[in-house]
């Protein structure tokens, strides 16, 4: 008898996940699962499938997300601390979410909304984030070096002290945005929209 897409395998307890009580889930096939303000703080969950998922409100400090969460509602859950190395993202929601000095270096995340996010201190070194919505976004000491922003919208975002060394711009919209002590060697700026930015003292000034 074949399990439905959702179905947990036996040797996983919703309930205990949902708690804590679980705290290695690597390799988890929790695709399409309720986890909704779940304690999975500190949890590891590398490798598992958590495509679909509803982790909206969870807390998910500290854990290691290096994963699939392609179509995942993360909305307003607490990713303060974690590790989204190299985790699919696409599709993902993050509306109201918090980060602050997460890791996504080599996260896939093209098209993803994180408009109005407050990601200070957060690392997306060699991130795909083409397409991706950053209008507002708070971006205080982010590391984006190497990172794919191409057709990004960084919008009104504030970047004050970032580092986007080696990045991907081109065609990417800093209308409006904080860029003052921006780091960006190697960046081919002319490729980007620059209108209304403010960038004193960045490498847009040398």
């Amino acid at each position: 008898m074949t399990s439905s897409p959702t179905s947990l395998p036996v040797s996983l307890d919703i309930t205990a996940i949902r708690t804590g009580n679980q705290k290695n889930l690597s390799e988890a096939m929790l695709a399409g699962q309720d986890l909704s303000g779940a304690d999975l703080e500190a949890v590891n969950l590398a490798k598992a499938n958590l495509a679909g998922a509803n982790l909206a409100g969870a807390n998910l400090r500290q854990s290691n997300l290096r994963c699939n969460l392609r179509g995942a509602n993360l909305g307003g859950a607490d990713l303060m601390g974690a590790d989204l190395r190299n985790a699919e993202l696409q599709g993902s929601t993050f509306i109201e979410a918090r980060f602050q000095n997460t890791s996504f270096a080599g996260a896939f995340m093209a098209g993803v909304n994180l408009s109005q996010a407050d990601l200070t201190g957060s690392d997306f070194r060699g991130a795909d984030l083409r397409g991706a919505d950053l209008r507002e976004a708070k971006l205080e000491q982010v590391d984006f070096s190497n990172a794919n922003l191409a057709g990004a919208n960084l919008s009104d975002a504030n970047l004050e002290e970032a580092i986007l060394n080696g990045a991907i711009v081109r065609g990417t919209n800093f209308t409006g945005a904080n860029l003052l002590c921006v780091e960006g060697e190697g960046v081919a700026w002319e490729g980007a929209c620059l209108d209304g930015a403010a960038s004193a003292g960045s490498i847009l000034d040398t």
